[in-house]
Formats: C-alpha cells, sequence, structure tokens
C-alpha cells in the first residue's frame, strides 16, 4: 500500500511555474495598453498644435478615426487580460483547493487540532480574488510609471522634473503605507479570524448553548472578539484613510503644477499648448497605478499573507515517501510500547502500551474516564503517530501508509459520531461512487438494513447537515455501516453502543459474531459489560497504562470477590449487566 510523493509543499511554486504563461502574456498585453494609453495624449498634442492651427477637419476626422481604432483595440487587449488573469485565478483554485482541503482534514485529524488551517480555503480565495481583482492590474501597469515620466522630458526638461518629483512622492508614499499599514491589517486578519473561528464553534454547539442558557454570555464572548478586530480595523483605516486621502490630494496639486508649469512654457514660448495638455494627461496616467495600489493595499496584504500562511501549511504536510505496494492485510494487530502525548504537556496519556491481537480475534478497551482509551484508539487506525513505540497491521506501521491506501482496509466509529451533508447511500458509501449492492451489504452487516428502509425515502433519504434529520442511535447506526462498507481487515469502534436501545445493541453484538466468523478483527472502547461475551481479550487501561490484557472469563474471575475484597484499580470499569 503505497502513493506517490506529493510535492504539497512546493504547490505554490509549482502554480507560479505553469501558469508562467498566463503572466507573460498580462505582461506583454500591459506593455501594448500602455503604449496605447498615450493615443488620448498624442490625439490632444495633435489637435491642438495641428487642427486647431490649420483648422483642417480632413485632418481632424482622420486624427480621430485612428484614435478611436486604437482605443477599440486597447478596450479588447483589456478585456483578453482580465480573462487572463481571472482564469489564473480560477486555475489557482482548481489546483490548491483540493490540496488544501484535505490538509485541513488532515490537520483537523491531528492531535493539535485544525488550527489556522480551517481558514486555508479562505486564504485560496483571497488568492483568487486578488488575481481577478484591480489590484494586480496596478502591479502590471506599475513598471511602466518611468516609461510615461521619461516621454515627459522628450516634451521639455522641466515638465519632466516635474513628473519626476510628483513620481518619487507617490513611490514614498506607497512605501510609507507598506510600513505603516501592514502591521495593522495584519493584526485585523488575525483577530477576524479568530472571531469567525469562535461563531463557528458556536454554532457547532447552538443546541447546547440554547438549551444551558449560554447564548448570553458566548454573544458577550465574541463581541469581546468582534471588538478587537474592530479596532484594529480602526487603526488601519486610520492610517489607511490618511495615506489615500495625501495620495489624491498629492496627485490633484501634480496636475495643476504640471499645468501651471506647462503654462508658463507656452507663455515664455518654450512649449506650444499641446505639450502642455499632453503632459497633463500623461502624468495622470502614469501616477494612476500607484494611486490604484496604494488605495487597495488592503487586498495586496491579504493576498500576501493568505499566500505567506499556505505556504506555511502546505510545507507542513509532511510528504509521503514511495514504498513498495502491500497487499491487502489480514488484520494482524500489534501494538509495540507505545507512548504518547500532547505537545507542550509534561506528561503522556499513553505510557508504554503493548499487546498484540491475531487475525479475526475481538479485543475490549475498558477503563474509566480520561485513562487515554480513545486516544489508543485513534493511535490504533494511524489518526496520530506515536511519541514513541509503533502500531503495525500486518508488521506494517499504520501511520506510515497513506491513508487513501489504508482507508478501505479499516473501519472507524468514532465516539462523537459525525454525518455529512447527503443521503444515506452516500454516507455508507464514505461520501465517494455509491455501489448499491456495497451499501446494502454494509447496512446488513450492521443490521441497520431494516432501519433504514423504514426511513421516509430509504437509502436515498437525504440526512441534513450532520444528520440532523436522524436520533442519535440512528446516527450511530448509519455510522457502523458505514465503518463496515467495503471488506475492512480491522474494525474500531469507540462506545459504539453509547446511544444504542436494547434492540440496537443486540443488533451490535451479532454484528460484531459475524465480523468475527469473517475474521475481521475487531476493537472496541465500551463501558457496558454485556458486550464482553463476545469478545477475546479485554484490556484494562487506567491513567495510559495497561492494567491488565486477559480474557472476559480471567477478568470475571477477578471481579468475582466481594465488593469489598475486590481490587480497586479494577472496581467501576465496566458495568457487568449493560
Amino acid at each position: 500500500m503505497a502513493l506517490a510523493a506529493s510535492p504539497t509543499a512546493a504547490l505554490l511554486s509549482a502554480f507560479a511555474s505553469r501558469f508562467r504563461p498566463y503572466f507573460l502574456a498580462a505582461g506583454a498585453f500591459s506593455l501594448v495598453l500602455n503604449v496605447l494609453m498615450l493615443v488620448p495624449a498624442l490625439f490632444m498634442l495633435q489637435v491642438f498644435d495641428r487642427v486647431l492651427t490649420s483648422r483642417s477637419t480632413e485632418t481632424l476626422i482622420m486624427l480621430l478615426l485612428l484614435s478611436l481604432g486604437a482605443l477599440i483595440f486597447m478596450a479588447f487587449l483589456d478585456v483578453i487580460r482580465t480573462r487572463l488573469l481571472a482564469a489564473a485565478g480560477v486555475a489557482l483554485e482548481k489546483m490548491l483547493g483540493p490540496q488544501v482541503f484535505a490538509g485541513m482534514i488532515r490537520r483537523g485529524a491531528s492531535a493539535t487540532g485544525a488550527g489556522d488551517a480551517v481558514h486555508g480555503l479562505r486564504d485560496v480565495n483571497a488568492l483568487r480574488t486578488f488575481l481577478t481583482g484591480p489590484g494586480i492590474l496596478a502591479l502590471f501597469d506599475a513598471p511602466w510609471v518611468p516609461a510615461y515620466v521619461l516621454i515627459i522630458f522628450l516634451f521639455h526638461p522641466l515638465l519632466g522634473a516635474v513628473a519626476l518629483a510628483g513620481a518619487v512622492v507617490m513611490l514614498v508614499l506607497a512605501v510609507a503605507n507598506e510600513a505603516l499599514s501592514r502591521r495593522p491589517l495584519e493584526a485585523m486578519q488575525l483577530e477576524s479570524r479568530r472571531t469567525g473561528r469562535y461563531a463557528e464553534q458556536g454554532m457547532a454547539n447552538a443546541e447546547v448553548a440554547r438549551a444551558l442558557g449560554m447564548v448570553d454570555g458566548l454573544t458577550s464572548g465574541w463581541s469581546k472578539l468582534s471588538r478587537r478586530g474592530l479596532e484594529k480595523q480602526i487603526e488601519a483605516g486610520r492610517v489607511g484613510s490618511v495615506l489615500t486621502g495625501l495620495t489624491r490630494f498629492i496627485r490633484q496639486l501634480l496636475q495643476v503644477a504640471m499645468l501651471a508649469v506647462g503654462a508658463w512654457l507656452v507663455i515664455e514660448q518654450h512649449a506650444s499648448p499641446g505639450v502642455m495638455i499632453a503632459a497633463t494627461i500623461l502624468l495622470s496616467r502614469a501616477l494612476a497605478p500607484v494611486e490604484y495600489a496604494i488605495a487597495g493595499w488592503k487586498a495586496l496584504v491579504d493576498a500576501r499573507s493568505a499566500y505567506h500562511r499556505l505556504e506555511r501549511m502546505l510545507a507542513e504536510e509532511p510528504p509521503e515517501d514511495v514504498v513498495t505496494e502491500l497487499p491487502a492485510p489480514a488484520g494482524a494487530l500489534s501494538v509495540e510500547r507505545v507512548v504518547f502525548g500532547y505537545r507542550g504537556q509534561d506528561r503522556p496519556v499513553i505510557k508504554q502500551v503493548s499487546f498484540q491481537l491475531a487475525v479475526g480475534q475481538a479485543l475490549a478497551i475498558i477503563g474509566p474516564s480520561a485513562s487515554g482509551k480513545s486516544t489508543l484508539v485513534r493511535l490504533v487506525v494511524g489518526l496520530w503517530r506515536p511519541n514513541l513505540g509503533v502500531v503495525r497491521l500486518d508488521g506494517a506501521d499504520v501511520s506510515a501508509i497513506p491513508r487513501a491506501r489504508l482507508g478501505p482496509y479499516i473501519g472507524y466509529l468514532p465516539q462523537a459520531v459525525e454525518l455529512f451533508g447527503g443521503t444515506v447511500s452516500e454516507n455508507i458509501a464514505r461520501m465517494g461512487s455509491v455501489d448499491a449492492s456495497q451499501v446494502v451489504d454494509a447496512a446488513k452487516r450492521a443490521n441497520a438494513h431494516e432501519l433504514i428502509l423504514r426511513l421516509p425515502q430509504g437509502y436515498d433519504t437525504p440526512i441534513g447537515e450532520g444528520g440532523a434529520v436522524l436520533s442519535a442511535g440512528q446516527r450511530q447506526r448509519v455510522a457502523l455501516a458505514r465503518a463496515l462498507y467495503g471488506k475492512p481487515s480491522l474494525v474500531v469502534l469507540d462506545e459504539p453502543n453509547s446511544n444504542l436501545d436494547a434492540e440496537g445493541e443486540a443488533a451490535l453484538l451479532e454484528a460484531i459474531r459475524a465480523l468475527k466468523a469473517q475474521s475481521v478483527t475487531v476493537v472496541i472502547v465500551t463501558h457496558r459489560g454485556a458486550i464482553l461475551g463476545a469478545m477475546d481479550r479485554v484490556l484494562v487501561l487506567r491513567e495510559g497504562i495497561v492494567e491488565k490484557f486477559c480474557t472476559p472469563a480471567e477478568l470475571r474471575a477477578v471481579l468475582q470477590p466481594m465488593p469489598a475484597e475486590r481490587p480497586p484499580a479494577l472496581v467501576g470499569q465496566i458495568h457487568p449487566n449493560g
């Protein structure tokens, strides 16, 4: 079971390389567009210096037709350039979106949680929006500012000096805008993400919040976070508004100065009226990209921050090494001296746990709350990697096997059952292509077939977001069918009977016995003693340490003495009558 190495850390560089022709073409179009931008200025120059002096209607009509043709061609190129950048933005989302979404799921299932990765798709959208917005057009046009200044110099050195001074001032304002607004804008982004995450958590737990009267407290907490974000927004807006207003003032002042200097040159007969008007138009065109860039600086900062966050997120994805593809596992499970602890905590949660299961054996993991049972089963299925030790399936390290290869051979039912928006069939088929025969077979193996048939549309019943239209017990039965979909060799169930009634628990016991008969290895976390009758082994876990690994009969023999004589470590581990 192997998968070729995935260069997720280099995806952004790969995007830049793959779509370099798009950007080169957009740059070439920008060159032609900025040359055609000279048309209005040249038209003014010719009208003032030739048409008005010669009073030639034919010359005016010819100039008008030429200018009209050039402007139509310029508009056509502008549309093509915009479509090129829009295509690059769409390609960016198609290329990065699936990888980022998969990374979000992987990070969400890790021991440290999703963190900032939960906003990965928003970052992809921010990059796509920037590529399709006016900000990037200003970046393409900004390099041609020196060319406009040079042309103004050719009209007259004094006019060129005014244009150069104006360009330098606008550049200084752009640099000042970067220095003064970058940190407030990034801080505003951070607070906005925190506020958004808090709101998402509140919505995910809306039922509990409403039932326990927590709405006011949650609203107060959200308001505090939002207030911090608003303060950062006001700070960033204050800086941005001052610089934007100053930029517009400087630009208008420069145009007035250019017109005044041009008029003086006309009075002194050093230039013609056409030169005066053309230089003023060219200066306006030269300074426009800088002004647009400063006005849209927030979009640029958002895109740059999104780029760096995506770069870090993808770089943190461990590369999947190319390994020899192994046959389908039979289900022999070996846990070898496994140690696991959360980052930042001194004491490990799982401490030197070891046990082995032969193919087709069933193990019950019992123990008091917070003893590490759910953590252990996450290690068993390879969701989390041990700090020390190794979990092996048929001798192979489960945390090193690519999930796309291992997943079909693993059946997993977590303690908190999560279903997805869609039909019952789609959820049982693990949100992939639905094989009706396998879906029905999995439901029958989970003894959920009759239950599903009683739903309004049977297997095609839409269950709503998170399975909202199903009861807790129905969700657990459907999730068990999902765990048994296909041909899993190892089935791991964390409290599979926590929401089941007597009928559901009987169905679960029957499903476990059927799995054993099919040589499927089963691991179950439970607090109910009734299920132990179907088990081959019992592992008693306390504070992350294996207290006992034995058969159910041996465990019952230990629990036979009177309560006063029972070993205190085992009392309260299970409910013998379920």
